[in-house]
């Protein structure tokens, strides 16, 4: 007996470049203190208000199925939130909801990929994205960006790499590199993928999390409400990963075929989580604003040790939970570089290459630990990456 060959075609025989965080996690069951900047979990649990409120409803009896969309009332308030921000007039008929980010990744590109198709991504990219576009059977084709231009995806590139294509995968605020697209790029993007008729894919999973100029959302643009679908989620903004609840916000047209792919593969979010998620949407700004104020403390900490540093570039980090640090200075890669740090320092941090060709030689810092003890790492880090230059 064989295993059906869409597997095989999700990873093609590769890794999925969590090697470095497998090995910390092994460090760490073995009683060793590790300083883990490795992946994009909040160092806080859940707010205990947002947990009383999953626990009423619970108790209320709200634990049925929750086949279809999702509870209207989330729908409309996600939909007034979107609304709000980029005044784009957005009704609840326009929202689905889905079992977190990947899953409305999952779902949008199985709703508008055929088996055969070719999907567009830009390198450096969350490590899913290639694995997700492949399960639909698509030709995942990767946009290429550079360091020294920030890595912003460029109109040019896009247009060359379109030919055949029906889709492009985005995200601003980034995941890995913390580079928040400008209204240029964005303006790029709009002329590309409005010439060479593409969906556009935004992943705007960060959306709150921003420290120097603006979000905008692609869906804001001119001409790009019918042809942009945006996911969304309480995992970064509300710190509620382990909930699972995020949506899309897309064309009718696409929000229904979503609808009936949810309804044959998750059956829906159970109403109890969807109850949760409204009760911290109605908390507001001012808590989704708690929640990022960490990382915007972590990020300035990062900012200080490292500047006037010889042996690192950082890419300019503008929002999200993350840094990007360029240490090719080193003359390591960053595989080697990540490797080292780990056994030298009993620090762990991504490689850039478990992201793409495009940020081989960097490393990602996630903005994920207590300060004093990321204060501790950064500056261990900084002066290693100095002994490797010297």
């Amino acid at each position: 007996m064989k295993l059906a060959q869409r597997i095989g075609h999700i990873t093609q025989g590769g890794t999925d470049g969590w090697e470095i965080y497998y090995r910390t996690r092994d460090m760490i069951a073995a009683g060793e203190r590790v300083l883990t900047l490795t992946i994009g979990e909040h160092d806080i649990g859940t707010d205990p208000a947002i947990l009383k409120a999953m626990y009423d409803s619970a108790s209320a009896g709200n634990t049925g199925y929750a086949f279809g969309p999702g509870n209207q009332d989330l729908r409309q308030e996600i939909a007034a939130r979107v609304q709000a921000r980029t005044g784009v007039p957005t009704g609840w008929d326009n929202v689905v909801i889905t079992p977190g980010g990947q899953a409305a990744l999952f779902a949008i590109h199985m709703a508008l990929l055929d088996q055969g198709d070719r999907a567009l991504y830009c390198d450096p990219y969350y490590a899913t994205y290639p694995g997700t576009i492949r399960a639909t059977g698509a030709e995942a084709a990767v946009v290429p960006t550079r360091s020294a231009e920030d890595f912003l995806p460029q109109e040019a590139t896009i247009r060359a790499l379109a030919q055949g294509a029906k889709t492009l995968l985005i995200n601003t605020p980034n995941n890995p590199t913390g580079v928040i697209y400008p209204r240029a790029t964005l303006e790029g993007i709009r002329r590309a993928v409005e010439a060479e008729d593409l969906w556009l894919i935004s992943d705007e999973v960060y959306d709150t999390q921003i420290w120097e100029g603006e979000h905008l959302s692609p869906r804001a643009l001119p001409g790009m409400t019918e042809r942009t679908i945006v996911v969304g989620s309480m995992s970064k903004s509300h710190a509620m990963t382990g909930s699972r609840l995020g949506w899309i916000v897309a064309p009718t047209e696409v929000a229904e075929a979503v609808t009936t792919l949810t309804t044959n593969t998750t059956y829906g979010v159970p109403a109890f989580i969807q109850d949760a998620a409204l009760f911290a949407l109605r908390q507001g700004p001012g808590f989704e604003e708690k929640i990022a104020a960490p990382f915007r403390r972590r990020r300035e900490i990062a900012m200080r040790a490292l500047q006037g540093s010889n042996a690192i570039r950082v890419i300019p980090a503008s929002g999200a939970m993350y840094v990007m640090l360029d240490i090719r200075a080193t003359g390591l890669s960053g595989n080697d570089f990540a490797n080292r740090l780990l056994d030298a320092e009993r620090i762990a941090v991504m490689p850039g290459e478990s992201f793409g060709a495009a940020s081989a030689g960097h490393v990602r810092v996630a903005l994920t630990i207590a300060d004093d003890l990321f204060e501790e790492a950064i500056g261990r880090l900084a002066a290693f990456a100095e002994r490797a230059t010297g």
